[in-house]
């Protein structure tokens, strides 16, 4: 350490020695009267003071070049593959000077993409913090223990997703500098992936598997028990708040599938995976299985989608519809309409039926149920009473289920609650006049809510019926 003091002692003497002499060869040209250029040349090679100050001269030329290459004596390195961190937590960016030399009175800067406002500097022997980028204040540190052999790594805490990208490590020692450019990838595991049974598909049982808090975009596998891989039939990835992503993943189990499946999710960033426990097909399932592949033959028998509209001669005074006969909302107003005079028309419960009627075939339609909290759906014989209280029920020829207050129920003698895993937002209500029977089916995830058994819709003309309480609104589906 001594001898390079002493160096660079002595290098700074010699420097200002030459430069004394420079100034004093200066003076002697500005000093002669000559206006002959090659004349004052010769006089100044041939003089005594020339020769005097040529040595010197030399040797200023010489120390020139000497501290250029002085100066341009090291490399900066950083790493040759990204460096991953794992989102929240300490993170060091490895960066350091080949050959090792101190770094002490050097300007070490990390920047991104603008050099001047930077994520650290080092200069003048301390840290500056005057125009770092707000999002790194009071999170970056030079590490120093090994600055003195060159190590100018930078620490990053509370690593966030906005941390990812290209860095610089840039020095500069007097006129000279390097920077080396490094890579920074983020990840984020995510929760341990969970699988659940929701619904059925393709003659077989859907099993999901769903895990969210993840950063890349992650990867779903399904195994067997031996670890082999299966094929899976839907994908969904949805980017959460903070730029984290929910994925959910789902594969159809069928009788001749196998019985045991894991589902793993995987960050392609860290290489690693979070893993399920492994789910069993139980035997409850494959019945499942069966009476679902029955029902769904049954609903690709369906029939004919009618295209309904309302009956205005059949609507409650407090019932008002739209112009095309498709929507029919609650109203706290009595209707200017002969209701007294017209024996088709409801006078007491707030219903309405469908123009169409039906006595052979099968049938189906669909009601938007999505406002209000007193409605019911169904079908009713053409001669249901319209005067008076009547009892919304299969005695008084309605078949319906209905929601009150958030409860559903299929309007039978008693009612039958009904334990619904989701809330219908549209309803398909099915007709089969050949085996006298109706059914209820959750459109949006072809849930099944209820079915009144064959043989309990007489033979006589069916039509569409809809009940609506306060505030209430129902809409026919084209």
């Amino acid at each position: 350490m001594l001898s390079v003091c002493m160096y660079h002692f002595c290098l700074k003497s010699l420097q200002l020695c030459c430069i004394r002499y420079t100034v004093c060869f200066l003076s002697f040209l500005l000093s002669s009267g000559s206006s002959n250029s090659e004349m004052k040349v010769l006089s100044i090679c041939h003089s005594s003071r020339a020769r005097t100050l040529l040595p010197h001269f030399i040797i200023f030329f010489i120390t020139f070049y000497v501290h250029k290459l002085e100066s341009a004596r090291f490399t900066v390195i950083g790493p040759d593959h990204p460096v991953t961190a794992i989102m929240g937590e300490d993170i060091i960016l490895p960066c350091h000077l080949s050959p090792k030399m101190s770094a002490e009175n050097m300007e070490v800067r990390w920047f991104r993409s603008e050099f001047t406002s930077f994520v650290h500097l080092y200069q003048h022997g301390k840290d500056e913090y005057g125009q770092q980028m707000p999002e790194y204040h009071g999170r970056t540190e030079l590490l120093k223990a090994g600055i003195v052999d060159g190590n100018v790594a930078l620490g990053i805490v509370n690593i966030r997703l906005s941390d990812e990208g290209q860095y610089r490590c840039f020095v500069q020692d007097g006129v000279f500098h390097e920077e080396a450019v490094l890579e920074l990838k983020v990840a984020a595991s995510g929760s341990a992936p969970r699988i659940s049974v929701e619904g059925h598909q393709d003659g077989g049982i859907q099993v999901v598997c769903q895990s969210a808090g993840w950063y890349p975009e992650p990867k779903a596998l399904w195994r067997n028990l031996k670890g082999q891989p299966l094929s899976s039939s839907t994908e969904t990835k949805s980017e959460e708040q903070h730029g984290l992503f929910e994925i959910k993943n789902s594969i159809v189990i069928t009788e001749n599938s196998n019985k045991n499946l894991s589902c793993a999710i995987r960050n392609t960033h860290l290489n690693r995976e979070k893993e399920s426990i492994t789910f069993y097909i139980s035997g409850k399932h494959l019945n499942t299985i069966s009476k679902l592949q029955t029902e769904l033959e049954w609903r690709r028998s369906l029939g004919d989608a009618a295209n309904v509209t309302l009956d205005p001669d059949t609507a409650h005074p407090e019932l008002v519809l739209s112009k095309d006969r498709k929507s029919v909302r609650w109203a706290d107003t009595w209707q200017d309409v002969p209701h007294h005079k017209n024996p088709e028309r409801f006078d007491i419960e707030r219903c309405v039926l469908g123009c169409e009627g039906f006595t052979s075939g099968r049938h189906y339609w669909e009601v938007e149920v999505g406002v209000g909290l007193l409605w019911a759906v169904g079908v009713a014989r053409e001669s249901v009473r319209r005067k008076g209280g009547i009892s919304l029920s299969p005695e008084e020829g309605i078949w319906a289920v209905d929601q009150r207050q958030g409860q559903y129920q299929a309007l039978t003698s008693p009612v039958t609650p009904l334990d619904l895993s989701q809330a219908p937002s549209r309803i398909r209500v099915c007709l089969d006049c050949e085996q006298g029977q109706v059914t209820f089916i959750n459109a949006g995830d072809e849930a099944p809510i209820f079915t009144f058994p064959p043989g309990s819709v007489p033979g006589e003309r069916i039509r569409p019926w809809l009940w609506l309480g306060m505030e209430s609104q129902l809409k026919l589906c084209p």
